[in-house]
């Protein structure tokens, strides 16, 4: 029988701008109520980055994740997965500060360095409510997002080793997948690991369901039965390969971070709305979705307890 589908959601990331969508949650007020309510709708698992109240920029300050993280623990069980990928642009500390800061249960880890193109949104819009956001957009055209090995064995040892913080390693492409593995025999990564493959960012893997059987396939060759794997895909494809995922007896990841749309044109009033979606669409499968305690017993996790928030 298949495990029940851990559904991660992630509320408003560090790519979308506030120009995008009226519904993308800025406030800490904000991202703490669309992490309740995403939970509530059958999301196991809540991945977070922060935002500056006032702009909406990303923002990899601990005091502004602590507005939100506290608020989120008290009303919910869900696991709190805190981005190590932060905004592009900044540092690895400042990438690790939250998470270093909040000792969460989880954090994402990016697998390799690569290209990330978000350059092609500045097509769609012309009037902007912050400066910032062309400026952030068009910087990625000649932008390398770096996570070499140093600085991935460095966020492993100093949030793993020194925390208790088990990883969402995010692999854009087929090599980050080995660069799992050599960690993995190396002994610094050790199972039951998660691996959340993602499709449809330019310059990583595109979102063809080709490639994600391609990848599944090869991290079943290279991990076995050690890993737990999910699947996350940019705007329009989202639910297909989220889909896709949990009929192959893997995972899956929505979100406002992912897509903003809820259907073709429209755009999500709530990450909650694209929870239920996609929890329909598993149960209309015959499959059920993961609680938290089951999450955190597959992913060998620590414990809301044992977080510093």
């Amino acid at each position: 029988m298949a495990n029940p589908v851990i559904i991660t959601c992630a509320p408003t990331g560090g790519i979308h701008t506030p120009t995008m969508s009226p519904h993308l949650p800025i406030t800490p007020a904000q991202i703490a109520t669309a992490a309740i309510d995403a939970a509530e709708a059958g999301a196991s698992i809540i991945h977070l980055h922060a935002r500056d109240p006032e702009t909406g920029k990303p923002d990899p300050r601990p005091e502004t994740f602590m507005q939100f993280l506290p608020v989120i623990k008290q009303s919910t069980d869900a696991v709190i997965n805190i981005s190590t990928g932060g905004g592009l642009g900044m540092s690895m500390d400042e990438r690790l500060a939250a998470a270093t800061h909040a000792s969460p249960e989880m954090a994402s880890l990016n697998m390799g360095s690569m290209n990330f193109g978000i350059f092609p949104m500045l097509e769609k819009y012309s009037d902007w409510q912050h400066d910032w956001e062309p400026a952030f957009l068009e910087m990625t055209r000649d932008f390398i997002f770096p996570n070499t090995f140093k600085t991935i064995e460095y966020a492993i040892k100093t949030l793993g080793d020194g925390h208790g913080t088990r990883f969402e390693f995010e692999c854009y492409d087929l090599g980050h997948l080995y660069n799992v593995a050599w960690f993995v025999d190396k002994g610094i990564i050790k199972p039951p690991f998660f691996i959340q493959m993602v499709f449809g960012i330019l310059g990583g893997v595109g979102a063809d369901l080709d490639n994600l059987m391609h990848m599944h396939t090869i991290a079943d060759k290279l991990f076995g039965d050690r890993y737990e794997w999910s699947v996350l895909a940019a705007g329009r494809h989202q639910m297909a390969f989220g889909t896709q995922s949990a009929m192959l007896g893997g995972n899956l990841r929505v979100g406002l971070e992912d897509s903003l749309y809820i259907g073709p044109g429209e755009l999500a009033k709530s990450n909650a709305d694209q929870v239920r979606k996609i929890r329909g669409i598993v149960e209309n499968l015959g499959l059920t979705v993961a609680t938290p305690a089951q999450a955190r017993q597959r992913l060998a996790l620590k414990g809301g307890d044992q977080v510093k928030f």
